[in-house]
């Protein structure tokens, strides 16, 4: 059903939309933007954790070794 529309109709129909698709346009920006620095925060967290339980197995490890030389040693 197409309708035609009075030529001062069609005129503000284009002026809304060549209002309309720029804010649109950059609200998927800000979408992305935002999806981005989710995915980036969620990696940075998982290679903290990553980070901090190597560190506490390597200072386990460490301990152990410690523990062992000196009973060797007595």
């Amino acid at each position: 059903m197409t309708e035609k529309h009075s030529r001062s109709r069609q005129m503000a129909e284009i002026a809304f939309n060549a209002i309309q698709t720029p804010f649109f346009a950059k609200a998927e920006a800000v979408e992305e933007l935002a999806s981005i620095s989710q995915s980036r925060d969620a990696k940075t967290q998982r290679l903290r954790e990553a980070r901090l339980a190597k560190k506490m197995e390597d200072s386990a490890s460490a301990t152990s070794a410690l523990l062992a030389k000196r009973a060797t040693a007595r």
